[in-house]
């Protein structure tokens, strides 16, 4: 069985009526790209779950569409702000010998074994993906880079220091290659901040630290 396969079925349910359709276990979603007009689907919301777990916004996967395969990326995810379940999905139909754009993570490679981190220093993670350009079989699971060369807070990571795999490119063509990937931190430096913002101090608290260095992403999500 195809783990990546999602069986899609035409919809016509809309509006306020897509509630009792998701109390129902079906998950409301649409098919667009390829030069075709836009398809409103459903899906069972369990196999489903598992698909979009395992392939996230970067992998390729089969949709079926009323048994008719498409290859396809999941374009956005609407999750409930509250239950944090499931509300819709956009699929967007590739090809597989046309480059696609879409956002894929970006790992740290070594995090605990560093010189940085024996020294006592902290190594947090500014940005979490970037968009790339490549054909889908070509696309890569994550874009690794390792933090074994950091040794001290003065130091960090950019976008200069990912090594793209063949046949994959920025998405922007004039991407900031002095984009920070990860900085070094002094965990004094993150004690003054967590008591200034009264909590516990996380990445993008530390980037308010030295916010000339920092950099935030912000994902917008399609509605239906």
């Amino acid at each position: 069985m195809n783990q990546k396969l999602i069986k899609l079925s035409k919809r016509d349910v809309e509006g306020k009526k897509l509630k009792k359709l998701r109390e129902n276990g079906i998950v409301p979603s649409v098919v667009y790209g390829s030069g075709s007009e836009n398809i409103s689907t459903q899906s069972e919301i369990l196999p489903t779950l598992k698909v979009v777990k395992a392939a996230g916004k970067h992998t390729p996967i089969d949709i079926e569409v009323d048994g008719k395969k498409h290859l396809a990326i999941i374009k956005s995810i609407d999750l409930d702000p509250v239950k944090h379940t499931l509300r819709h999905i956009a699929f967007h139909k590739i090809k597989q010998n046309e480059k696609i754009v879409t956002e894929v993570p970006i790992e740290l490679e070594g995090v605990g074994q560093s010189p940085a981190e024996k020294a006592g220093f902290v190594i947090l993670q500014a940005i979490e993906s970037i968009e790339v350009r490549a054909l889908p079989s070509k696309l890569p699971e994550a874009l690794i880079v390792s933090v074994m060369n950091l040794n001290n807070d003065e130091e960090k990571l950019t976008i200069a220091d990912i090594n793209l795999p063949e046949g994959v490119e920025f998405a922007d063509k004039e991407q900031d290659m002095t984009l920070v990937v990860a900085n070094v931190y002094e965990p004094s430096a993150l004690q003054a901040e967590n008591e200034a913002s009264g909590g516990e101090a996380t990445a993008e608290d530390a980037a308010n630290v030295a916010s000339e260095q920092g950099a935030a992403e912000s994902e917008q999500k399609e509605e239906e």
